[in-house]
């Protein structure tokens, strides 16, 4: 998906971050239709490109994870908003989103690695958000049954220099965890969903294939136990 305006350097470029700081403050379809050839040249291009300069990086990571250069249906989340269910009617969004899911995930939901290019809110992502009731009971009880393993792979201090844990969890244990298990209030969560933030300029330096690829090797313990959890291959 190389083009002859940009190298598959993995790594973006200031124009892709001047659009979207455009479009944030110009989202309408008339604009966007205007600056199409824009988006087209300086996020879907460069995009496409570096999705497929990580190919190799995550197959080193995990085989079982993929990276699919396509315009749709592939790792590169949709410009357009679905804004059926939202208050906000805003067509478009303002940033980029990526993701590497698993071979067996089908949707955001699934374990995954993720990137997330906004200007002034870059962002890495690893891990599993939001996961349906069933997933969700497997990965407490994994940590229930395995509390050695979970504190290896949370805990590990080359994943604790680069990502923090975030998203919901409980205010009370769920229905049949006691309040004394250990990690419970790793149990209380509703994500298991860890981000590292990274600078605008990252994501315009050439190496930013390999510092991705560096970061997400740090969050392989993680994704392993995750997997595991779920019984999936890793």
């Amino acid at each position: 998906m190389t083009t002859a305006s940009h190298a598959a350097d993995g790594a973006f470029r200031p124009d892709t971050l001047r659009f979207l700081e455009e479009i944030a403050t110009n989202n309408e379809r008339s604009w966007f239709q205007a600056n199409k050839h824009r988006y087209e040249a300086d996020v879907l291009a460069p995009a496409l490109d570096y999705i497929e300069t990580m190919g190799p990086r995550i197959e080193s990571i995990s085989a079982h994870f993929v990276a699919i250069p396509r315009r749709v249906g592939g790792s590169l989340m949709r410009i357009y908003r679905d804004t059926r269910f939202s208050h906000d009617k805003t067509p478009y969004k303002t940033n980029i989103g990526i993701q590497f899911r698993h071979e067996r995930g089908k949707d955001v939901h699934a374990p995954g690695f993720y990137v997330h290019v906004e200007p002034g809110r870059c962002f890495l992502g690893a891990g599993i958000w939001r996961p349906e009731s069933g997933a969700l009971a497997k990965i407490r009880t994994r940590i229930v049954e395995k509390p050695g393993a979970w504190k290896s792979a949370s805990r590990d201090g080359r994943f604790q220099e680069h990502f923090e844990f975030g998203g919901q969890r409980l205010k009370r244990p769920p229905r049949g965890f006691p309040a004394e298990l250990p990690f419970i209030e790793d149990i209380k969560r509703k994500d298991f969903i860890a981000s590292c933030p990274i600078d605008d300029e990252d994501v315009i330096a050439g190496d930013f294939a390999e510092r991705t690829a560096a970061r997400f090797a740090a969050a392989a313990p993680l994704m392993a136990f995750l997997c595991t959890a779920l019984e999936l291959q890793f």
